[in-house]
């Protein structure tokens, strides 16, 4: 990489995502390349940690940790960069960092793959019974229930972007129709896969068997999935939610499905993560809860802390056009107001 922090600079950087620390690969040699003083610690981290933490800190290389106007005033005047590690950027202030001169890069474009085969393998997992078959078959015991085909069922994907996209791709390859509603989309691949797009959100419940969420956390998306549109939902439906816990009503998730108004719901995010122990999804039987995995595999967690890494040498080194940023233009408008104060 060209424009790694010369070693004779002692950025000091924090490291909190744990499938960075975790999982083996060249990635943790390019950190070590970089000559940074690094301290690691195992998000998510919640703002009274991030608080501790912060203050001797030039950037932070973060999963989904609590970032506060608070925290970001704590890490001022040192911290320059937050570089997220993956796309998500609920659990950042945005606004507050570019406020502070804060600048907040992501990694996009590197885990819609291994995102939407983790789709897939919750899908047909639920479909196919296979955690209560494996159970059985551990105990003992040979018990064979019958399980539905993926093949000529609807799909409706909420939010056609790049993970939604490969789910849709992958979904045609199984032979089965697909529905999407999305802010944007690209015409000529909808058009190419054979995607029928919906008005909004409710035609796709109210004529989806599955339902896959795949849009970012924000004021408007929050508990978009509610009572009244589960209720739109087709009778033993399955909804899967690799995006964010928030987007569903657990308390009307619950009910659907103890009156088995929906099959099953599948997913990997939670709206608490790590959750308490006695969260009502966890051992739901209709239920399929991963802990949050959709996006480690070796392959893409060296993609995504290669790209992090990257993130922070480069706006470290001076060369900030060359990191990915999620406020780039807004930092740009805020200096020049600055600037032209100044003059």
């Amino acid at each position: 990489m060209s424009n790694m922090p010369k070693k004779a600079k002692a950025w000091r950087v924090l490291l909190t995502t744990t499938s960075f620390q975790d999982t083996p690969g060249p990635h943790h040699q390019l950190l070590e390349s970089t000559g940074w003083e690094v301290q690691t610690e195992r998000g998510p981290l919640p703002e009274e940690r991030m608080l501790e933490l912060l203050g001797a800190c030039d950037a932070v290389i973060c999963g989904d940790d609590d970032y506060t106007a608070a925290v970001m005033d704590k890490g001022l005047p040192r911290l320059k960069i937050i570089s997220k590690y993956g796309i998500g950027l609920d659990r950042i202030d945005l606004p507050a960092a570019t406020e502070r001169g804060v600048a907040v890069a992501y990694t996009p474009g590197v885990n819609h793959t291994t995102v939407a085969e983790h789709v897939f393998a919750l899908m047909l997992g639920r479909m196919r019974n296979l955690v209560e078959e494996v159970n059985c078959t551990r105990t003992g015991e040979w018990k064979r229930i019958t399980g539905n085909e993926l093949c000529g069922k609807t799909l409706g994907i909420i939010g056609l972007g790049r993970i939604g996209g490969e789910v849709a791709v992958r979904a045609k390859a199984f032979g089965m129709k697909v529905l999407a509603q999305s802010v944007e989309w690209d015409k000529e691949f909808v058009e190419r896969i054979g995607i029928r797009m919906m008005v909004d959100v409710e035609r796709v419940l109210s004529e989806a068997d599955i339902v896959t969420l795949h849009l970012p956390l924000t004021s408007d998306s929050r508990n978009l999935l509610n009572a009244e549109r589960i209720a739109m939902m087709k009778s033993g439906a399955l909804l899967i939610n690799t995006a964010r816990g928030e987007l569903v009503d657990r308390d009307a998730l619950v009910e659907a499905l103890d009156s088995r108004r929906l099959a099953g719901y599948c997913a990997d995010v939670l709206e608490e993560e790590p959750p308490p122990f006695d969260h009502p999804l966890l051992r739901h039987p209709g239920c399929y809860i991963t802990p949050h995995i959709g996006s480690r595999t070796m392959e893409n967690v060296e993609r995504q802390a290669r790209r992090a890494i990257e993130n922070v040498a480069a706006y470290l080194g001076g060369h900030s056009d060359q990191a990915v940023l999620a406020n780039a233009r807004e930092l740009k408008t805020s200096e020049a107001a600055q600037e032209q104060e100044r003059g």
